[in-house]
């Protein structure tokens, strides 16, 4: 059950922007949330890690046309420095970034790689119950066939912190039902405080990374690091699966695309055409125009030929499957 809706409270939002493709993918975002939300009250930062020790080359943005266009569409421009993750796992910029944020400020966090497609005033965000994007498979942990199952592995991240691991469960999923056990997608989140939220996302990631329980030793941490310590934070703060109505992050309100061959076999018409308009202006497209998937997928027509792969209301139920029609094809980017 949803929790009950209450008063409405600006709030800032984070993506992170890196040179390359990430830069580009801020764009699009800065765009269509001008696009859908032209009276937005809080502010909208773009992260960028500082070059340092933790990376082989400089990450930041430096193409002038891209900053200026940034700028130009209201983002803020937020350097962080990098302490504990960078180049080695760069899904840990999400987490590094929130403490440079305004602190005490609500705050959601966004994937760059999302188009904002609806009016964000009708999520009824109550900060002081943080939550996180349902729209994922059990993609982690893979128990082995002499365990631990899902149950002993997420207990002993739980146990490690001092969390109470039975109000977690969905006990209308049986045991050993990966949906049993709390997992968020890590493509949005949000709360009432990023510095409180982030210390203790940086902590619990560290501590998994450096530490891990026994009971990972056969588990990947690389990439589902950031996905395995999210719901520790978000059930330690008081959180939960039911901070947000369906429908509308992940939905009407927000698209999390992934990437361009994806975003044009699944979304709506109303997606796409509300993503094309946004890249259309020229000042825009001789940006996006520098990256090669936008290039092709946006104003080449190569996304239309992925469109024409599915129908949209029976799509595949796996991810991997519409990856796997569209390399057949020949059109897969990232």
């Amino acid at each position: 059950m949803a929790k009950k809706q209450h008063p409405r409270q600006a709030f800032n939002i984070l993506i992170i922007g890196q040179s390359g493709r990430l830069q580009y993918e801020c764009l699009l975002f800065a765009a269509t949330l001008r696009h859908t939300n032209p009276d937005f009250e809080g502010r909208l930062f773009v992260a960028v890690p500082n070059a340092g020790p933790l990376w082989d080359r400089d990450p930041s943005i430096r193409d002038s046309a891209v900053l200026d266009m940034l700028g130009e569409l209201g983002a803020e421009i937020l350097p962080f420095e990098n302490q504990v993750f960078g180049q080695s796992y760069p899904q840990g910029n999400k987490i590094e970034a929130l403490v440079a944020l305004p602190e005490g400020q609500p705050f959601v966090f966004f994937d760059s790689d999302t188009l904002i497609t609806g009016d964000l005033t009708e999520v009824p965000f109550d900060f002081s119950y943080p939550g996180a994007s349902l729209r994922r498979e059990g993609s982690w942990p893979t128990p082995t066939l002499y365990g631990p199952g899902y149950h002993g592995i997420w207990k002993s991240l739980y146990d490690r912190f001092g969390l109470d691991f039975a109000s977690s469960l969905a006990t209308e999923h049986p045991e050993e039902y990966w949906e049993r056990y709390l997992y968020f997608n890590a493509g949005y989140f949000f709360y009432r405080c990023p510095k409180e939220f982030g210390e203790r996302y940086l902590d619990y990631a560290r501590s998994i990374r450096d530490d891990p329980p026994v009971e990972l030793t056969c588990q990947s941490l690389d990439p589902w690091l950031d996905q395995i310590a999210l719901p520790l934070v978000v059930h330690g703060l008081g959180g939960g699966r039911d901070a947000l109505p369906g429908g509308l992050l992940d939905g009407r309100i927000s698209c999390h695309y992934r990437m361009f061959p994806l975003l044009y076999a699944r979304e709506s018409d109303a997606v796409i055409e509300m993503v094309e308009a946004c890249a259309a202006p020229n000042r825009i497209k001789k940006i996006l125009k520098q990256h090669e998937p936008i290039k092709r997928m946006i104003y080449q027509g190569r996304g239309q030929k992925v469109r024409a792969l599915f129908d949209r209301s029976a799509l595949p139920r796996r991810e991997q499957a519409i990856r796997n029609r569209i390399k057949a094809h020949g059109f897969w980017m990232r």
